[in-house]
């Protein structure tokens, strides 16, 4: 009897050249998936059954953020053509590759839900657990990226009557009162004044954030205006550690500043009493800033920004006392319990032939709540301020990473709702991988020290 040799279909190397690289391992153990897939789950046992593998389609919009693949027409590309990329997102053999249709009504019901949120809070409640996150700093900037939207044409506007002249009747002004007193009352949350947000609880804040793409304007480097047709990412990052520890998008022409109240009180509510010091840039300078920061015992960093101010006599550029010969004070200390910076004389007192006369003042204090904008603790001028200060740099480092290496500016998504989840996506793989590569660190550290 003759035996017939058949051709094996496969050999043993290729069988375990086709398993799983498990490149991303590291990144998915630092998230739990299982809120989105909450999402897509049969209520009822009745009904056609779930064909497409949720879980590993969720994986796969992380990887396409870790891998830069641009679209979702790559992204199903690279399903179907490379074997070892389908394994690492957890599709199985029996799985068929989804459709790019499967994606976007995936993405419509995540952009929905507020489950990027709690995901995003999980996490840095975790980094903070295992002790990667223990910053006394904390930074906050915003960075602008474009919409996938086309700018819409602007309303051509009536020419406003002009104005009569001279003075109300006392009828006029009081239908002049009634009709602003009506406008205020119908104005929206971030509508309103900055100060109103004082009062406003912190879910209000974040539910009525505007993200429709709009227009927005800001100065370059060089003082030229820059404009663009978009969104607002506003973060804020811890400055050793580099987390992303708050964000919220915002329409392209919000104000930076109407964004760092929620951002702050959000905080607050995360992390209670953990960041001692807030950084801002010049354009954070408003007085509501600073009350809701000290309200949550916080210091605050920002450089003053001039309004139409003259010179204060007495004082230097940074508000410190200066004597008769207009040489400035030095700040010497600072009194917790009554708020109070101390000055004390200025080193060119030693050799002035003026510091025996009674106009030479040796010691000055000053209420910080005499004008909270100029007296902070530290006091402006001072080495303290400045060096904690240079740490802002960190918020700048990571919007470039945002932008450089987690496609913050490749939104391929119409639509405000779906450009804050491209927004939240990016942020929160961000700190995934940070907390893979802090894990990381330590397991090669405790390796180093065992040999």
């Amino acid at each position: 009897m003759t035996i017939v040799k058949q051709m094996s279909l496969f050999d043993i190397q290729q069988l375990l050249n086709m398993q799983s690289s498990r490149r991303f391992d590291a990144i998915f153990a630092t998230i739990d998936i299982q809120p989105i897939g909450q999402l897509f789950s049969k209520k009822t046992m009745r009904g056609a059954p779930r064909e497409l593998n949720y879980g590993a389609m969720i994986r796969s919009l992380i990887i396409r953020i870790v891998e830069r693949i641009p679209t979702m027409k790559d992204l199903v590309k690279r399903l179907a053509n490379d074997v070892l990329f389908y394994l690492d997102c957890g599709f199985l053999f029996s799985d068929v590759v989804p459709s790019e249709a499967s994606y976007s009504r995936m993405i419509d019901v995540i952009s929905q839900s507020n489950v990027m949120d709690y995901m995003q809070d999980q996490l840095i409640q975790t980094a903070f657990t295992e002790g990667f996150l223990c910053d006394e700093q904390i930074a906050m900037d915003a960075t602008h990226f474009e919409s996938r939207d086309a700018s819409k044409p602007s309303e051509k506007k009536e020419k406003a009557l002009p104005k009569k002249r001279g003075r109300k009747t006392k009828e006029e002004q009081a239908a002049y009162l009634a009709e602003q007193a009506k406008i205020e009352a119908n104005l929206t949350t971030y509508e309103k004044t900055l100060e109103a947000q004082l009062a406003i609880p912190v879910e209000t804040l974040w539910q009525d954030m505007p993200i429709e793409p709009h227009w927005g304007i800001k100065k370059n480097s060089d003082g030229k205006n820059t404009f663009w047709y978009g969104f607002k990412g506003h973060l804020a990052v811890s400055t050793k550690s580099q987390y992303i520890v708050s964000r919220i998008m915002s329409s392209g022409n919000l104000s930076d500043s109407k964004a760092a109240i929620p951002l702050l009180k959000k905080l607050a509510v995360l992390l209670p009493e953990q960041f001692q010091t807030a950084l801002f840039d010049a354009g954070y300078d408003y007085e509501p800033i600073y009350r809701q920061a000290f309200a949550q015992t916080m210091r605050v960093i920002i450089p003053y920004n001039i309004r139409n101010e003259g010179e204060i006599v007495g004082f230097d550029e940074h508000f410190r006392p200066t004597c008769v010969r207009e040489h400035s004070y030095r700040f010497d200390s600072f009194d917790e319990k009554y708020r109070t910076l101390k000055f004390t004389q200025p080193k060119e007192f030693a050799t002035c032939p003026l510091r025996d006369d009674s106009l030479c003042q040796k010691v000055f204090k000053i209420r910080c709540e005499t004008d909270i904008r100029k007296y902070t603790y530290p006091a402006r001028g001072s080495e303290l301020w400045k060096h904690l200060y240079k740490e802002r740099t960190a918020v700048e480092r990571v919007n470039a990473y945002l932008k450089g290496y987690f496609q913050l500016n490749n939104v391929r998504h119409r639509s405000g709702r779906k450009a804050k989840l491209h927004f939240h996506f990016v942020t929160f793989v961000y700190n995934a991988c940070k907390l893979a590569v802090d894990r990381m660190n330590v397991l090669l550290n405790e390796k180093q020290q065992a040999a």
